[in-house]
């Protein structure tokens, strides 16, 4: 786990609310054709957050570098979940850590 990758992942407010949104799918993008079990695609976090395609794609980018999501290639989409295990660990690195 790179603590400081994490860090600077959520030192943007869009990249923490990508994160709330991925925490309860079935709420923020209902309207998915595929199961939200996959994960959600890039397309429809895009739509969401009203940005450019790029800029929301580096937001991205940057949450899977700091492991905070995992992706899922499925034909030509990309389909993103919070990784609940690393968010988990942060969590109890920094309660109990500090």
């Amino acid at each position: 786990m790179d603590i400081d990758a994490i860090h600077k992942a959520l030192a943007n407010p869009v990249r923490r609310e990508i994160l709330v949104w991925l925490k309860e799918p079935e709420a923020y993008f209902s309207e998915q054709a595929f199961p939200l079990a996959s994960g959600v695609c890039a397309g429809q976090i895009d739509a969401r957050c009203g940005m450019s395609q790029s800029t929301v794609s580096a937001h991205l980018a940057t949450l899977h570098k700091a492991g905070l999501v995992t992706s899922k290639r499925v034909g030509q989409w990309i389909f993103f979940k919070r990784d609940e295990a690393v968010i988990k660990e942060f969590l109890d690195q920094l309660r109990n850590g500090l």
